[in-house]
């Protein structure tokens, strides 16, 4: 469906949770010289104006990123990922959000390669006109981004983080998303797929990170965050996941220290939850006061 724009949503509590992770997932590939490549199956446009323009009609980001702006007790996961915006917003106002392409180019180091697909015509425009001299370090191509992955599995360099994070708009995406997971397992086992996906009052919305769980031989985190309940009426987004496969063994460590940060700060009315669970559900390298959180975690900590 071309009808969704994601100007409307920039900077809210779902681009939060995505974006933390994303820049935990590339500062820890960038640990090995060795290139790796980011492929994005959704890209969107390249970055949003929170100011003016759609971004400002609902003014999400208030709820989101700008909750951030001024804290100074970030833990170290939110305080890298909102460096990184600040990046982006030099004089120290925030007026610019990045989408997930533009952020990872901030991230990328010259050997590393960047994949971008979106279908939306105006969208892959504003994303073209973000990286227009990239060369083949940046490609971005108008199509399917479903389709596309196939085609690039695996890269050359046998390293990768794809981003797989549709609109969910139309019900086929789910089953999409599925699909799109299990045979980019077949052709590139080894890489770190991050996915992302909306908390509703849906069938398919709720039983999309249960499928991924069921899948045999794959290691795999599931982060949650939610900013309020469930609306009585049975509409609207409430939060949002993360299921990330292959994950580093760092991630867990850090979302368990700032997933109830995200919860406590973006939740409304003190309605913020969240929840972590892993395909190991042995808690690893914890002191005991952390065996608790985990504890609270598995059940959906309120905060």
């Amino acid at each position: 469906m071309l009808s969704y724009r994601h100007a409307f949503h920039a900077g809210n509590h779902a681009d939060v949770l995505k974006h933390c992770i994303l820049v935990n997932l590339m500062r820890y590939l960038a640990q090995k010289d060795k290139p790796y490549w980011f492929i994005d199956t959704h890209a969107g446009a390249g970055a949003y104006g929170l100011d003016a323009g759609y971004a400002s009609q609902n003014a999400e980001h208030e709820a989101g990123i700008a909750r951030l702006w001024q804290q100074t007790d970030l833990p170290p996961t939110l305080a890298e990922y909102v460096e990184v915006i600040r990046t982006i917003n030099p004089n120290g106002n925030l007026t610019l959000y990045p989408g997930s392409p533009y952020l990872a180019s901030k991230l990328l180091r010259e050997q590393d390669r960047m994949r971008l697909f979106e279908l939306h015509p105006t969208d892959v425009d504003l994303l073209g006109k973000t990286f227009p001299d990239a060369g083949n370090k940046i490609i971005v191509t108008r199509g399917d981004g479903f389709a596309g992955l196939k085609s690039l599995l695996p890269p050359p360099p046998r390293r990768a983080l794809v981003l797989i994070d549709p609109s969910y708009e139309d019900k086929a995406d789910y089953n999409h998303v599925f699909q799109a997971l299990t045979d980019s397992l077949e052709r590139f086992a080894t890489g770190i797929y991050a996915i992302w996906y909306p908390l509703l009052q849906r069938q398919e919305a709720g039983r999309l990170a249960e499928r991924f769980a069921r899948l045999k031989n794959v290691a795999w985190l599931n982060a949650t965050l939610s900013v309020s309940a469930p609306s009585r009426e049975g509409f609207g987004m409430h939060g949002s996941g993360m299921f990330i496969v292959n994950p580093p063994w760092t991630l867990a460590e850090n979302l368990r220290v700032c997933l109830p940060y995200l919860a406590r700060t973006l939740g409304l009315e003190g309605a913020g939850s969240f929840s972590l669970s892993s395909s190991d559900d042995t808690p690893t390298r914890l002191p005991g006061v952390n065996r608790q959180l985990t504890a609270l975690q598995r059940s959906r900590g309120k905060h």
